[in-house]
């Protein structure tokens, strides 16, 4: 399928720049609609295109919007830089996802929800949990331990790169090891679909946009990866770079009519 798209290229006109901003109003609506945006796509891609907010919609979700939106254009400027991959870009990121955003979402042992001021782009300093929809409490990796398990994450992906490992492996495993540590008080889901696409992009690929309408599969794949079985979350992962890429293709052959 990729190598149906890259055969295109370069396309006449603007259709490429039309595709990818179709791209961009896809993966911010899908990604931010998982973490529980408002947001439709027609107003996602109303926001995006003209800057117009929509009556009755909260102001985080078009910050939220907006951020993601910019986030992705630092991961383009990031490939086109050739500029490598470290846990100081994805504390960029982190404090570009919650630009603006002054308090976080949080979560007591007990399930009590609670605000925290937001600490944009620096590790957390207080454990985090969630409440899972079977009642159980999942604790992620502890404040003091966040530093050293992202260093070994980023190694690790280093190292992937260096042997040449499938690209596919590497960012479901990339991606799902992201959300265990939680390095942040807030931003993480969003932060590991991008450092994901990240990987990809660099090898060449389009973004693996994990559909809203997928969610509880997606959390399905997390929860089984934290038994230790990783082969549904990349089967999602799978399909979602697949559906990526049909979805274009059929643009092109569209155009070509």
């Amino acid at each position: 399928m990729q190598q149906i798209i890259d055969g295109t290229r370069p396309l006449e006109g603007d259709l490429w720049d039309v595709i990818q901003f179709k791209l961009k109003v896809d993966w911010t609506y899908n990604t931010n609609a998982i973490e529980g945006s408002t947001l439709t796509p027609s107003e996602t891609l109303f926001f995006l295109r003209e800057g117009l907010t929509v009556k009755g919609k909260p102001l985080k979700d078009f910050l939220d919007a907006r951020n993601h939106s910019e986030a992705i254009d630092v991961l383009k400027d990031t490939i086109k830089d050739e500029r490598p991959l470290t846990v100081g870009l994805m504390k960029e990121i982190n404090a570009l996802i919650l630009n603006g955003v002054n308090y976080t979402a949080a979560q007591t042992p007990d399930g009590k929800q609670i605000k925290n001021e937001a600490r944009a782009g620096q590790y957390k300093i207080h454990p985090n949990h969630v409440l899972t929809p079977n009642s159980e409490i999942h604790t992620y990796v502890e404040p003091e331990q966040v530093s050293s398990e992202m260093d070994f994450l980023f190694d690790w992906i280093t190292e992937q790169d260096k042997k040449q490992a499938h690209p596919l492996i590497t960012v479901s495993v990339a991606h799902y090891n992201f959300v265990r540590i939680h390095p942040f008080d807030d931003g993480n889901g969003r932060g590991a679909r991008l450092l994901m696409n990240l990987i990809l992009m660099k090898k060449g690929d389009l973004p693996a946009v994990i559909n809203n309408e997928n969610r509880q599969e997606y959390i399905d794949g997390l929860q089984e990866a934290d038994k230790g079985e990783l082969g549904l979350f990349c089967i999602l992962v799978s399909q979602s770079l697949q559906d990526t890429q049909e979805s274009i293709v059929k643009i092109l052959k569209e155009n070509a009519k």
